[in-house]
């Protein structure tokens, strides 16, 4: 029997090992991938050179090092935020549906874009103020649903007043902008897109991101706790209010940043991480890891197609929506309409 037993942690030890390879590599992969290839493809043995600082062809260093990685780290901050932060609203309301945008968030950042654009702002301009009012969105939130100790459930509907309200004020910003210059700029940025980002905007954003996601992939057994009774997890000496407090902050900066950068990004918050739980169940001490690795490498892939498959670039959410809707639809016929 204790024979037996060696060999069945062995093995365990063996898988366990394998997967945290698979998922450090997948995301690598699917980056280095996406660095050779677009509109104009570039050679991997030139990709190899550029890391080894070898010159290479002018054209080539160009678009390696002002848009392919730029694009492919800010695709990566975000690929990994969206569904992390869904997969903590999801834990924290204990609701399938709920997304990034469950507190309004996402809808806060849209419109400071919005205004930004409208008000004349260059990039980086545009990205503080949609930080600042998705931060803003939250606060407002919590001073409606918050303030008095209510259920989750109002919490989730002061979001959804809050969001209705932002989305109004995106309607009238976009009625009022000019139609030739400002208009089209707002449009496309709210179905969002990777080609604004830059140095500067990675700079900015990155290093808060980082932090937030690391906070989180420390708490991450922790995690498990926000679905679980106050009363018995106050006897596991666990303080609970705060531990959902600073997971619900963290997901809300994350997705307020990653909204600022590459604008709204729909469903990655809402499918990724049902799907990590389709393949490891409901513990996050392994949802966390995976919902960040594969939510990397599907953004990436996303991106890539968006910016390789037509001449023009094809916005974000249109493509994670085409993919996303018949996706969750299969999602639910397999867990027989239970998502949680």
């Amino acid at each position: 029997m204790k024979e037996n037993k060696n060999i069945n942690s062995k093995n365990s030890l063996k898988i366990s090992i394998v997967v945290i390879i698979l998922l450090l590599v997948m995301p690598i992969l699917v980056a280095v991938l996406s660095l050779g290839m677009g509109r104009m493809s570039v050679p991997y043995e030139d990709i190899i050179k550029y890391f080894m600082g070898k010159p290479i062809s002018p054209q080539y260093k160009i678009i390696l090092s002002n848009v392919r990685i730029p694009r492919i780290i800010g695709a990566s901050l975000v690929g990994a935020s969206l569904p992390l932060a869904g997969l903590i609203f999801q834990s924290y309301f204990s609701n399938p549906l709920a997304t990034p945008d469950t507190l309004g968030v996402a809808s806060g950042s849209c419109f400071g874009a919005a205004l930004a654009i409208f008000l004349g702002l260059q990039v980086i301009g545009v990205e503080i103020v949609s930080f600042l009012f998705g931060i803003f969105t939250i606060v407002l939130t919590g001073i409606t649903g918050l303030k008095r100790n209510e259920s989750k459930y109002t919490i989730i509907l002061a979001g959804i007043i809050v969001g209705s309200l932002f989305q109004s004020l995106i309607a009238l910003v976009k009625f009022v902008a000019d139609t030739d210059t400002q208009l089209p700029s707002i449009t496309y940025f709210l179905m969002g897109s990777f080609q604004s980002v830059g140095k500067e905007t990675l700079i900015i954003g990155g290093p808060i991101i980082i932090v937030c996601i690391v906070i989180i992939f420390l708490l991450r057994w922790r995690i498990n706790l926000l679905t679980v009774d106050d009363e018995v997890v106050r006897t596991m000496g666990v303080n609970i209010t705060s531990l959902r407090a600073i997971v619900i902050v963290a997901a809300t900066i994350i997705t307020a940043i990653s909204i600022s950068m590459a604008g709204q990004v729909g469903w990655v918050g809402l499918i990724v991480p049902h799907f990590c739980r389709m393949l490891v169940g409901e513990n996050h001490t392994k949802l966390v890891p995976y919902t960040i690795s594969i939510g990397i490498s599907f953004m990436l892939i996303i991106d890539l197609v968006a910016r390789s498959l037509f001449a023009a670039e094809i916005p974000i959410s249109v493509l994670t929506s085409l993919i996303g809707a018949p996706f969750f639809i299969y999602m639910i016929r397999q867990r027989n309409g239970i998502m949680l």
